[in-house]
């Protein structure tokens, strides 16, 4: 029988990648399997340390940070924690910003500091001036910017200069800015951190993490690190991070757009004490980010006039446009509170008023506004009235 091109089968071609699911993998020979380790950091031994799917994202986010390198994670805080546990030991120091994500300060002070390292917090907004808190085993340096709350802007550049100088590592939280706005491994920094539940998904629907970096030696010790915790990345959050990066430019420049403009008109409202949002001109922290970065993400904290507590709960009661809920990122737009007590408690503290953080979404911004303005005008009422 004659086979016609209709009887061949052709290559099957997809503008989707793949997902590609494993816990075994499978070898050829016993001697394939016995050199099983050998096929690390890149190859494929166990399902633990990913599947083709893993290394698509872990490649594409990669380019995207600038970096020769990138180890995905289950989390954003797994990716913090595998960064720390891969390199700091007991003996060393390890310093943490005080507006890191809290979860990492929780990890390194109950946790850590247990295990004979010491542990100190340093104020957030600081620059050069870190060097006062170096010590001969200093082995790392955490930082976020802005900081997770408050948004604090530390000056990178001018820490990873000190860093350098004394042979201290340095790991940033740069999930804010995303890699459009700010490339932490362009300005020294040897661990760039995002946690693509946030932007890179882009949907709250995952969690993911992913630490990029340039140098091999740290890119060997964090995929045995992810090995030895377990650290597996579900390859359908793989998929779904990298359909979330195919629209990541666009949403974040609308999500940016909205964000600024809401931000400028809150900063006027009378009931609004002080917006924290390094890109309005009235922030501390604007200079650098001016210097430094590109973009402005959307995210950004409020400090309300003081109020008895009820009248927070009749700012948020009211919102309708905003769900109530701790993350952010996403294309809905989201709003967080974060008591007194909490603030009062924290190192270096930039208040002792609750604060109210807002992550701007891609619905309408005037609508946005409507809505965070009738919040305002319950929270002013609830504040005369006491009800």
């Amino acid at each position: 029988m004659t086979l016609t091109t209709s009887n061949v089968p052709q290559p099957f071609k997809s503008l989707s990648p793949p997902i590609m699911r494993a816990s075994t993998v499978v070898f050829d020979s016993l001697a394939d399997f016995a050199r099983r380790k050998e096929r690390q950091p890149d190859g494929y031994s166990y399902g633990v340390t990913g599947t083709p799917t893993a290394r698509e994202l872990e490649r594409r986010i990669a380019e995207l940070e600038g970096g020769a390198h990138c180890v995905v994670t289950p989390s954003g805080q797994s990716a913090l924690m595998t960064t720390v546990m891969g390199f700091v030991r007991g003996g060393d120091h390890l310093l943490v910003s005080a507006a890191c994500y809290g979860a990492l300060k929780t990890f390194v002070l109950k946790w850590l500091s247990h295990f004979n390292v010491e542990v100190e917090i340093y104020p957030p907004a600081i620059g050069a001036e870190i060097e006062r808190y170096l010590k001969p085993n200093t082995r790392m340096i955490c930082m976020e910017s802005p900081g997770t709350v408050t948004m604090e802007m530390p000056d990178i550049p001018a820490i990873v200069e000190v860093a350098k100088r004394h042979g201290v590592m340095t790991m940033m939280d740069n999930t804010w800015a995303s890699p459009l706005a700010f490339r932490p491994l362009a300005h020294g920094v040897d661990f760039c951190i995002e946690a693509a539940t946030k932007f890179f998904g882009g949907h709250s629907d995952l969690l993911v993490g992913c630490i990029s970096m340039n140098d091999t030696d740290y890119y060997e010790t964090l995929r045995e690190t992810q090995s030895v915790l377990g650290q597996q990345t579900s390859p359908d959050d793989c998929f779904l991070v990298m359909r979330g990066l195919d629209t990541l430019k666009v949403r974040y420049a609308a999500q940016s757009t909205s964000t600024l403009r809401i931000a400028t008109a809150l900063e006027h409202h009378p009931q609004v004490s002080r917006v924290l949002f390094p890109a309005l001109p009235s922030d501390p922290g604007h200079g650098i980010w001016k210097r430094d970065f590109s973009g402005s993400g959307c995210l950004f904290s409020i400090i309300l006039q003081p109020a008895p507590e009820i009248a927070f709960n009749a700012f948020f009661d009211s919102l309708r446009q905003f769900a109530i809920g701790a993350s952010w990122g996403g294309v809905h737009s989201l709003a967080a509170y974060y008591p007194a007590p909490l603030q009062a408690d924290r190192a270096f503290s930039l208040t002792d008023q609750p604060v109210v953080r807002l992550s701007i979404g891609l619905e309408d911004t005037a609508l946005l506004l409507q809505d965070l303005m009738g919040a305002l005008d319950a929270f002013s009422q609830a504040t005369t009235t006491g009800a």
